[in-house]
């Protein structure tokens, strides 16, 4: 019984991770399926591209909930059942590939910055207003929203490395969680990195008429 407990845990936070809120939101708000249009992306950039900020904006709140939540669900209920820390990251990894691979929507997700996000916030605060520091001062000095994310992804692992007995204790499990959700993270944004590198990427603030993918 104690391993069917964090399975069904782990089970439960795909699930919710593949609640695909970029296509439910545009669905309820009478906007374009964001799969259809722009980068076809399902996440809270493309949507923004519908026009609609205010979608954008629920878009990117929920794909944060969906992974905070399983996580902390583990963190307020799992202890009894022999759930604690390391139980709580691979829930949230697991959230994590349900926005990537969604079951309800064909397997076909988002890239999953607002989910990862949302997934540290569960499991440190600290660690994700570093990681988000990080996104935020890289947007606002080189106006690339996936160069941002590809740096983000890339320091959580050392953030959380180097803040062993200072900020947290480390775990091997987290840590091992932290590295995969790094890696799918930049390989989700395969596509952009060539772009960056060939110097075709769009920047923050372009008009979406002069907008390429992203």
């Amino acid at each position: 019984m104690q391993s069917f407990f964090p399975l069904a845990a782990t089970l439960l936070g795909y699930l919710i991770g593949s609640l695909s809120f970029a296509v439910i939101v545009s669905r309820v708000m009478g906007l374009n399926d964001p799969r259809t249009f722009g980068s076809k992306n399902p996440g809270a950039t493309n949507v923004l591209r519908s026009g609609s900020k205010t979608a954008a904006i629920v878009t990117l709140l929920l794909d944060a909930a969906k992974g905070w939540l399983p996580v902390m669900l583990v963190r307020w209920y799992g202890k009894p059942y022999g759930m604690e820390e390391g139980t709580m990251a691979l829930v949230g990894l697991a959230a994590f590939i349900g926005h990537l691979y969604p079951v309800f929507f064909n397997f076909a997700g988002g890239k999953g910055v607002a989910t990862a996000l949302g997934v540290l916030l569960g499991l440190s605060p600290i660690l994700a207003l570093a990681t988000g520091a990080t996104w935020l001062i890289m947007a606002y000095f080189f106006r690339y929203v996936s160069l941002a994310s590809l740096t983000a992804a890339v320091f959580v692992p050392v953030y959380y490395v180097f803040g062993d007995g200072t900020a947290w204790y480390l775990s091997k499990g987290v840590l091992a969680a932290l590295c995969a959700m790094s890696l799918l993270l930049i390989y989700r944004h395969a596509e952009n990195i060539s772009r960056l590198i060939k110097g075709t990427e769009s920047r923050l603030g372009k008009k979406a008429g002069t907008e390429r993918k992203s």
